[in-house]
C-alpha cells in the first residue's frame, strides 16, 4: 500500500500540514499551562535529591524528564519555526553518511546497503531539521529489525526531483495503520511517543517534499521521500539585499554589509553560543574574533591570521572549551565568507580562473588559521598537563615519619604507571636516607588499581625488602583484593597486612 496514491486528487502534504497545524493551539496551551509547573516540580526534586538520596526521587525525576522531553517534541512539531535556523544548500548524501555512523553498534546485526547516485545533487533547506528527520527515519528502521536484517538506502535524481528511499526488512506495518503514520502520539512501539514520525512528515512537507510509505507485515517497510533539486547558483546570500556600490573592493563591500554578515553568523552560531554561555568566552567575543579574521582575510595578512589563531587557541583552551567547537565555527565562517565573496563577484565581470585562484588562496589561509589554532590549543593543554603532573608528583609520595624507624606512606587517588614509578623511586631513597625499618603503606584512599598497577605495587614491596625494610599494607579494598587474586599474588609471603591504618598504628605503638 502507498500513501498517498499517485492518482490522489487531494494534496496529501496540505492535508498533513493542516492536521499538524490543528495541534498548534493545543501545544501552545500546554506550554503555558503544563511546562512551567513541571519545571518547578523538577527544581524541587533536584533540591530533595541534594538533601536526601532515595531511589524513588531518581525515578520521579527521570519520568519528569521524559514528560518534558515529550512536551518539547510536541512544540517542535507544532511550531518548528521556533528554531530560527537559516536555509542552506545541503548535500543529503553526506548527511546520511554521518547519520549512519551513529548506528554503528547495530552493524553486526543489520546490513546496510547504500545505492547512492547523483551525489552532487543538493536540496535547499534547514540542515538540522532535515538531519533530525532522517535520524528519526533511520532509527525507526533499525528498531523495526529485532534481530538480523537489512536496511537499504537509495539516493538518485529524476528530472528536477531528488529521491531518497529508506527500506527495512523489519516487522512491517498493517495496511489499516499506514494512514495514521505521522499523526501525533500514534505509535506501534510499546515505549514510543509517536512524535518521531510526526517530525519527519512535518519537516519533509515544510521543505516542499513528498513522502510515501509502502509496508507489508513480516516483510518490511519502505519510505520514499522526494525533494525539488536546488540549483546551487540560485542559493546563498545572492538572494539577500546586500549593498553594492560600483568600483568598491570586497573589503569595502564587507564593511557596507557587516551587519548582515554578523546577523547571519549569530543565527548559524546559535548552538555554539548556547554551549559557551556559561564560560568567560561569550558570543560577543566570538563574533568580534570572526570580524577580525575577516578583516585579516580581506587584507591577505597571513602573519596576522597566524598570530590571531595562536592567541585565540590559548584562550579557547584556557576556558576548557572543546576544540571541535572552534573547528565547526570556522567552517561556518568559511561558508558565509564564501557566500559574500560569491555575491560580490556576481556584480563583476571577472574570469573564472581568477575566482578559483582567490578561492584557493582564501582556503589555504583559513586552513593555516585552523592549524595554528589547534597547535596553540594543544600546546596550552600540554603545558597545563605538565604543570599538573609536576604538582601531583610532588604530592603523590608524602612519607610521614612516626618514629626514628617507622613511617607511613598514605596512597590517595588514582594510580597510574608514571605515579607508581615515582612512588618507587621516592620511597626507596627515603628508606635509605632515614634508615626506616618499617613502612606502613595505607591503600584506603585508593578505590581501584588495574592489574598492571597492582603488579608494580608489589615490585615496590620487593624493593622495600631489598633495602632491609619491612612493609605493612593496610586498607586494601575488596576490588583490589579481587585483582590480586586474579593475578595469583601470594600476599602473605611478601608483606604483612592489617585491616586499617589504625590497627597497624596501635600494634606498632606498643
Amino acid at each position: 500500500m502507498s500513501v498517498p496514491n499517485g492518482n490522489d486528487k487531494v494534496n496529501e502534504s496540505d492535508l498533513t500540514l493542516d492536521r499538524l497545524a490543528s495541534i498548534g493551539q493545543i501545544a501552545a496551551g500546554i506550554a503555558h499551562e503544563v511546562k512551567n509547573p513541571l519545571t518547578a516540580v523538577k527544581g524541587f526534586l533536584q533540591l530533595l535529591k541534594h538533601e536526601s538520596e532515595h531511589k524513588y526521587l531518581d525515578y520521579a525525576y527521570s519520568e519528569l524528564e521524559n514528560a518534558l522531553s515529550t512536551l518539547q517534541n510536541l512544540l517542535h512539531v507544532s511550531k518548528p519555526d521556533l528554531e530560527d535556523e537559516p536555509f542552506d544548500c545541503i548535500n543529503l548524501c553526506s548527511e546520511l553518511e554521518s547519520l549512519l555512523y551513529l548506528f554503528q553498534e547495530r552493524s553486526y546485526d543489520v546490513s546496510i546497503q547504500k545505492h547512492f547516485q547523483d551525489t552532487d545533487a543538493r536540496v535547499y533547506g534547514k540542515r538540522n531539521q532535515l538531519k533530525k528527520a532522517f535520524f528519526n527515519l533511520l532509527k525507526n528502521a533499525f528498531e523495526a529489525i529485532s534481530d538480523q536484517g537489512t536496511i537499504t538506502i537509495k539516493h538518485y535524481k529524476s528530472d528536477n526531483e531528488l529521491t531518497i528511499k529508506v527500506s527495512d526488512t523489519g516487522v512491517g506495518i498493517p495496511q489499516e495503520k499506514i494512514n495514521l503514520l505521522g499523526t501525533p502520539f500514534y505509535t506501534s512501539k510499546t515505549e514510543g511517543t509517536g512524535m518521531g514520525l510526526t517530525q519527519v512528515f512535518s519537516t519533509i512537507y515544510e521543505h516542499s517534499g513528498k513522502i510515501r510509505v509502502k509496508s507489508e507485515v513480516g516483510v518490511g517497510t519502505e519510505f520514499t521521500i522526494q525533494f525539488p533539486i536546488q540549483n546551487i547558483s540560485q542559493v546563498g546570500v545572492v538572494s539577500l539585499k546586500l549593498q553594492y556600490v560600483e568600483h568598491q573592493d570586497f573589503a569595502q563591500y564587507y564593511l557596507a554589509n557587516q551587519k548582515e554578515f554578523m546577523d547571519l553568523l549569530k543565527v548559524q552560531g546559535k548552538e555554539l553560543f548556547e554551549t559557551i554561555k556559561e564560560t568567560a568566552i561569550d558570543a560577543d567575543y566570538v563574533l568580534d574574533s570572526a570580524h577580525n579574521v575577516v578583516l585579516l582575510l580581506n587584507d591577505r595578512n597571513e602573519h596576522g591570521i597566524i598570530l590571531h589563531a595562536k592567541e585565540h587557541g590559548r584562550n579557547w583552551a584556557r576556558n576548557n572549551l572543546d576544540l571541535i567547537l572552534k573547528l565547526e565555527w570556522i567552517q561556518v565562517l568559511r561558508m558565509l565568507y564564501w557566500d559574500f565573496l560569491f555575491n560580490y563577484h556576481s556584480h563583476l565581470e571577472q574570469n573564472q580562473r581568477q575566482f578559483f585562484e582567490l578561492e584557493r588562496q582564501v582556503n589555504y589561509t583559513l586552513d593555516s588559521y585552523l592549524k595554528h589554532f589547534a597547535s596553540s590549543y594543544s600546546e596550552y593543554k600540554n603545558e597545563v598537563l605538565r604543570s599538573q603532573r609536576e604538582v601531583i608528583e610532588d604530592l603523590s609520595v608524602p612519607i610521614i615519619p612516626l618514629t626514628d624507624n617507622i613511617a607511613i606512606l598514605p596512597v590517595v587517588g588514582t594510580l597510574d604507571t608514571l605515579r607508581a614509578k615515582k612512588i618507587q623511586e621516592h620511597v626507596l631513597v627515603q628508606i635509605y636516607q632515614l634508615k626506616i625499618k618499617k613502612m606502613i603503606i595505607d591503600l584506603s584512599g585508593v578505590a581501584f588499581m588495574d592489574t598492571a598497577i597492582v603488579s608494580h605495587l608489589f615490585k615496590i614491596v620487593d624493593g622495600i625488602a631489598i633495602q632491609g625494610c619491612k612493609a605493612i599494607i593496610t586498607g586494601i579494598r575488596p576490588e583490589i583484593t579481587n585483582t590480586m587474586v586474579e593475578l595469583g599474588i601470594a600476599l602473605h609471603e611478601k608483606v604483612e597486612t592489617r585491616g586499617t591504618l589504625q590497627q597497624a598504628l596501635e600494634e606498632y605503638a606498643k
